[in-house]
Order: structure tokens, then sequence, then C-alpha cells
């Protein structure tokens, strides 16, 4: 019970990290305060309220990312803020409203509330491997990418990677507003994040496994960067907890092409009915090498992509998604 008797903020916490990051909170004994855009709906706070501890050491909070202030009353007596709320939208009809504006805004709202709080010793935000790896510059093989790389704006921006311009503007903003007010900032760069979901629906990046599951008659030619979502929940709160964490932390368990990742899933489930022609005729994409390293010394202990790919499917029967 490390977190006993400590108060920590969560953004965004009916989401699918942040659920994650509660409950772990939770069982590790923290009070955790958390926004919610809607505490009114049980769709969003039902499995939070649910979660052992809960009625005891979790206080919700209405707070919208781009109200100024929204975020003072929560953050003011909490030792550490974890920043994860961000809109995560493949596409939009006004990329700048409903994608970059929230996440740049937000981010920048949560840090200024942050500012105010004399009792916040460190800021954890969640932003993202699209912030580290995308450019129109290809991975030269054998070449890895750690924490040191950055995406490019200009690329994101000509190739209509909305969400990737989003993570990438709301870091740098972050980084900016840490150094210029004194806040001891960390932050976790994770990738495709596949894993069991607490809240009711389904998330985007669940959303393409269930997707391969539920009919799709070609598959994809990607490479995914995986991670699970309890390791990305954990991560952040050793990046709390270890007093030495610093800077930026990449968050990737393996790099595997989708024909790969229907393999394992046939492998688990011979009764799936999944694709078995490529979205395209082209060769295979290449799969990126991550350094994780860093993300290892933290304590990081990265669990089995096989292990992941049947949580999920088994949390996608569980709640009534698939029959298998």
């Amino acid at each position: 019970m490390s977190g006993a008797g400590k108060v920590v903020g969560v953004t965004g916490g009916s989401g699918y990290i942040a659920s994650w990051l509660v409950k772990l909170l939770l069982h590790r004994g923290y009070t955790v305060r958390a926004t919610i855009r809607d505490p009114t709906d049980p769709k969003k706070t039902g499995h939070l309220l649910a979660l052992e501890g809960a009625k005891e050491r979790l206080h919700l909070f209405k707070a919208e990312l781009q109200q100024e202030g929204s975020f003072d009353s929560v953050v003011d007596g909490c030792e550490c803020v974890f920043h994860i709320a961000s809109p995560c939208l493949p596409s939009a009809a006004d990329p700048q409203a409903e994608i970059i504006d929230p996440a740049v805004k937000g981010t920048l709202n949560v840090l200024r509330s942050c500012a105010k709080a004399s009792s916040i010793k460190r800021v954890v935000v969640t932003s993202s491997m699209a912030t580290v790896a995308f450019s129109a510059k290809p991975v030269a093989s054998g070449i890895v990418i750690d924490e040191t790389w950055d995406s490019d704006p200009e690329f994101c921006q000509k190739s209509k990677l909305w969400y990737i311009l989003s993570k990438t503007f709301a870091e740098k903003a972050a980084w900016e507003f840490a150094k210029e007010n004194g806040i001891d900032l960390v932050i976790i760069n994770p990738g495709h994040v596949f894993g069991p979901f607490l809240q009711p629906t389904v998330n985007f990046s669940v959303g393409l496994i269930l997707n391969l599951i539920n009919g799709a008659q070609t598959f994809p030619n990607t490479c995914y960067i995986f991670v699970d979502v309890r390791d990305v929940a954990h991560a952040h709160i050793l990046a709390f907890e270890n007093h030495s964490a610093h800077g930026r932390y990449c968050l990737v368990a393996k790099t595997v092409h989708c024909h790969d990742v229907l393999q394992i899933l046939r492998n688990l489930y011979p009764t799936l009915h999944l694709p078995k022609k490529c979205e395209d005729e082209k060769p295979f994409s290449s799969k990126d090498e991550i350094s994780t390293k860093k993300a290892e010394a933290l304590g990081v202990d990265f669990t089995p992509l096989e292990v992941s790919l049947r949580d999920t499917v088994e949390c996608l029967k569980e709640k009534g998604f698939i029959s298998v």
C-alpha cells in the first residue's frame, strides 16, 4: 500500500488507460480524484465506482479540458496529477477545433492549475509514440528509435495526421510550460494500446482488434507498436513513485505486422473467421525497432503480445461484443 495517505489526480478518468490507472492507484492505497466530463452518466462512472476501494478513496469531479480553472479545485492538495484526457479521433470535420485545440489547450489548462497548487510534486502526462516516430524520412534498417526522436509537425500537417499533430503540439507545449513554471514533468509515450478494458464501450485501439474479428474481409498492411494497457497504467505510477524518473518514456513491448497479430489470434482461437488477404499487394510494411531500455530501467515489465491479445478477446467476449 505504497500510496496510503497520498492524494493524486487523474484527468479523463473514465477512459481506457485512465480507468486502469485509477484501478491500480486504488489498489496501492492512493486516494484518487478523477475528472469526468459528465459525472452523472453511469456509462462513464459505473465501472469506476465498482472498483475495489472506490467507495472509500475515489472522488469524481466534473471538468472540461478547455474551461479555464476547471481543474483548480481538483489538483489542489494532490501530490501528483496524471493528465490523460485528450481526444482520440481518427478524423474530424474541423480538426483544429475537435482534436488539436482540446489536446493543446487542455494540457495547458491542466498545467496552469498544477502551477497554482503548492502540494504538487510531479505531473505525469500521457503522450504517445505519435510524438516520436512520424516523419517523411523512412527509418533505415538497424536504426533504433528512442526518446530523443521527435515527429515532424510539417509532415504530419501535410499528411493530415491530425491526432499525431495534436499530441506533438501538446507535448511541446507541456515541456515549454513546465520549464517556464518550474513543474517537475514526466511524459509517457505509449504505442498502440491493447488489452482488456474496464469501460463499457470499445475504445479506438481495441476497436482495431474487434474489426478484424467481426467480419473484416482484408487486413491492413501496417505494423502495430504494441503495448498492454496494464503496463501503461503501471508505468504512470512508476513515473511518479520513482524520484529519479525524468523526461520521456517510450512504451512499446513489441512491433508486429497485422499479419502476425492475426496468426496469433488463429492459434489462440481456431474458430475465429479472420481475414486472410491483405488490403493491398505491396510488400509488408517494415517494422521499426524501438528502444525499451529506459522504460525497463524504470521498472516496466512488458506483458507478452499473446497474453494481451488473449485478454483482449476474452474481455470482448465477456462484454458481449463477440461470441467465440
